[in-house]
């Protein structure tokens, strides 16, 4: 799908997704230390406003003009930025938000943490993508990768039905570079199903950079 596709999608309801963060943002990083983060295919901004509210200096971006305008509404303490993460990049002034945090002095782009969460794209472009994510997680910073997991259509309820753009946990953890991994595995999501709960299945991989020398 591409941008207008989202647009479209978005404006047919007042929230696409649900206003609280994903299950696993919170129950992994409720009690991280807030720093610089960014929210890659952020949508309406739903984890980027949860970790803001929690101290981060959040950045988050996507190419619905739709949902990054109700992100901006529904947040003034989130940097949203309307672009394509497959081409965007950051700079030095990235993440700097009415002057709450400041850019490293020697312009690097590092982030504590870089959040990746329900990307469903087919293996080369979400290769890239992570790939480039991975340079921008800054010295000590965590790399949090969540989405719909290649055997949610067998063994899993919901999500996309599309095997090319589930997620393959052995690639993801193949495209890490020098980042150690922290967790990586398939975590089972609660969804209500007609009054019952069954499960989803996602890929969860959480990586870290090295701290300095």
């Amino acid at each position: 799908m591409d941008a207008e596709a989202w647009d479209e999608r978005y404006q047919e309801t007042e929230m696409l997704w649900s206003s609280g963060p994903n299950i696993w943002v919170e129950r992994r990083l409720a009690d991280t230390e807030p720093g610089r983060g960014l929210d890659l295919a952020s949508g309406e901004g739903r984890n980027a406003i949860w970790l803001a509210e929690r101290g981060w200096h959040m950045t988050a971006v996507d190419f619905s003009a739709v949902a990054i305008d109700r992100g901006r509404n529904l947040s003034g303490d989130v940097e949203f930025i309307e672009a394509d993460v497959l081409t965007w990049e950051p700079d030095a002034g990235v993440g700097v938000l009415g002057g709450n945090t400041n850019p490293p002095a020697d312009g690097s782009r590092g982030f504590d943490l870089v959040l990746i969460a329900y990307l469903q794209l087919e293996a080369e472009p979400l290769s890239d993508i992570v790939r480039k994510a991975t340079t921008w997680v800054g010295p000590g910073g965590e790399l949090f990768m969540v989405g719909h997991d290649i055997s949610n259509l067998d063994e899993g309820v919901g999500g996309p039905q599309v095997a090319e753009i589930l997620w393959d946990l052995d690639l993801m953890l193949e495209w890490l570079g020098d980042l150690h991994v922290v967790e990586g595995g398939i975590v089972r999501r609660p969804v209500e199903v007609d009054g019952d709960i069954e499960y989803a299945r996602d890929t969860l991989v959480r990586a870290r950079a090295s701290e300095p020398a």
